[in-house]
């Protein structure tokens, strides 16, 4: 039976390696063009819900997008038309008018959102790698992969991955 504590719109989208880990001293370990672009095709005229350190691990903020950023800080200050909040309910009550919103990272996001989405969009790079953030291990109890393709490396990626799609039990 689903829970009703969960939002049917909402959905997780993370790359995440082998061993779970999804970064390093706040950066991506990886660079996988096609995901990148797949990030940009799902994400592009939605809302993407990020804390503070992934924000600023951006170059600026990423086009088409209305980005709300979590942080604690009272004083934050960011790029006109960035949405500031200082809680996870607060990101969502922001987002509420979007029809698909995402939350984008990182770890600590990632494990307060995760009780809250209906969708995980999930990149599993095969490979290990060595990180200090890492994405909850996802229960077969709770979630059900409803879409796998494979991508095996080629010139412009380094390593095979895989899209995977997650649903709610």
């Amino acid at each position: 039976m689903k829970t009703t504590n969960h939002l049917s719109n909402l959905t997780l989208i993370v790359a995440v390696s082998e061993n779970d880990v999804i970064g390093k001293d706040n950066d991506l370990i990886w660079h996988l063009k096609d995901d990148l672009k797949r990030f940009k095709v799902l994400t592009s005229g939605h809302c993407i819900i990020m804390g503070r350190k992934t924000f600023e691990s951006f170059p600026k903020p990423l086009p088409n997008r209305t980005h709300i950023v979590i942080t604690r800080q009272k004083e934050y200050t960011a790029p006109e038309g960035v949405i500031i909040v200082n809680s996870l309910k607060a990101a969502i009550a922001q987002a509420k008018n979007d029809s698909n919103p995402f939350v984008i990272g990182g770890g600590e996001i990632y494990n307060q959102a995760l009780a809250l989405v209906d969708t995980i969009e999930l990149t599993r790079v095969h490979h290990n790698f060595e990180g200090d953030t890492f994405f909850p291990i996802i229960s077969e109890t709770i979630w059900e992969e409803t879409n796998r393709v494979h991508h095996k490396k080629d010139d412009l990626h380094k390593f095979d991955f895989s899209y995977i799609t997650y649903k709610r039990r």
